[in-house]
């Protein structure tokens, strides 16, 4: 049995001032419109929690279910932080892999502070996240910014590499009408902006924005049946968390693991990521077509097209200068824009990725259509080692 993704909708992401479940509502709306499946017809609404928005936050799934209309589908809630996409998506996946329903809706949206994330309020000591802001003062920009200087340190790259990025992904963002920032920008204007956390800049950093994405998801003989279009394939969804010793250093900790006792595992954490959905899909980099990778920062993303094995380490500067990676190239990443042109809405950003990913596929978007797409690959990670990536396939 297969899984296909029926339907894809997104809300534009902005800074919209509104309730969350708005945006998702009208994502889901959206995607269920895409489908041609009926919201009645859904068995079964999976919420990505959003935790900044009041008691309906925390329990998602059901949020979404009372805003279209109570049906009796069977619902569930989750939170992985910027995985929550992707376990709500695995979840939904399961389920219909298990035969327990046909088709699914999973929904993810965000109200997002000003500036940058802070935790939830309270004082809870023995949190790492509340240590790391309290003890540390350390916000996830400071974070991005130890990234970036032991990407230097390893490999050399330059604040003029990190800006090269912002230009790719700010010219993709230019092309999608469900994007927040939509002006092409120049590598003198990413140099010039603020420093944020040394080497980073403002233009080398997402910001926090509102927006919604969902996506229905099938059974393949559920799609046949209707007459549907289901001719994307979820072929692989990896959740996989480190092993044990982690050496570096990942939010919201402030120490690695030592490697005193243990040797280091063959793959650090985010590299096993990907690992996991190739073996799970029975494919390898080479078959990739597009990449939709977390781009915190301008050099998470060359970090990223490392982890997911389209080059070795130390050489996603050089494909990304050859323009391998940009419009026309030979694997594009970040197409959409990448969240450098989108911001995070945390609970939404996995399934954006896969809508993205969905709508190449097809071969439906547009001015920033990678010509040939039949594989595509997301990579994403969240708080306290939650893995995830998506691969779908033709």
């Amino acid at each position: 049995m297969s899984v296909v993704v029926l339907g894809v909708g997104m809300h534009p992401w902005g800074k919209w001032g509104h309730p969350f479940l708005e945006y998702g509502v009208a994502a889901a709306r959206a995607a269920l419109s895409d489908a041609g499946v009926a919201w009645t017809d859904v068995e079964f609404v999976v919420g990505a929690d959003t935790i900044r928005n009041g008691y309906p936050g925390f329990i998602a799934g059901a949020s979404y279910a009372q805003a279209l209309g109570w049906s009796g589908a069977r619902v569930a809630s989750c939170y992985a932080a910027c995985a929550s996409g992707a376990q709500a998506v695995d979840i939904a996946r399961t389920r219909i892999l298990a035969g327990l329903c046909d088709v699914a809706l999973v929904v993810g949206a965000d109200s997002t502070p000003k500036g940058f994330f802070k935790p939830v309020g309270g004082d809870r000591p023995d949190d790492p996240d509340w240590q790391r802001f309290r003890l540390l003062g350390a916000t996830n920009p400071a974070y991005f910014a130890l990234y970036a200087r032991r990407r230097m340190a390893l490999y050399g790259s330059t604040p003029a590499d990190f800006a090269a990025v912002k230009v790719k992904n700010s010219l993709a963002g230019s092309l999608n009408p469900m994007a927040r920032y939509r002006k092409p920008v120049t590598a003198e204007e990413v140099l010039a902006s603020p420093m944020v956390a040394d080497p980073l800049r403002l233009m080398d950093i997402c910001a926090t924005s509102d927006g919604g994405a969902a996506v229905v998801l099938a059974s393949e003989s559920y799609a046949r049946r209707r007459g549907l279009s289901g001719s994307v394939r979820v072929a692989a969804v990896s959740t996989v968390t480190p092993t044990f010793p982690n050496t570096v250093l990942e939010l919201p900790n402030f120490a690695t693991d030592s490697c005193a006792a243990a040797p280091a595992p063959e793959r650090p954490f985010r590299a096993a990521i990907a690992h996991a959905a190739y073996e799970e899909a029975g494919i390898g980099p080479q078959d990739v077509s597009l990449a939709e990778v977390y781009d915190l920062s301008t050099a998470l993303e060359l970090d990223w097209m490392e982890d997911i094995g389209l080059c070795p380490p130390g050489e996603a500067a050089k494909l990304l200068h050859d323009g391998e990676t940009g419009p026309g190239g030979r694997i594009p990443v970040n197409p959409s824009g990448g969240l450098a042109s989108f911001g995070e809405a945390i609970p939404a950003q996995a399934i954006a990725q896969l809508c993205e990913l969905t709508l190449q596929l097809r071969g439906v978007a547009g001015g920033r259509q990678v010509a040939g797409a039949r594989v595509g690959l997301a990579a994403n990670q969240g708080l306290f080692g939650h893995g995830s990536a998506l691969i779908v396939t033709t």
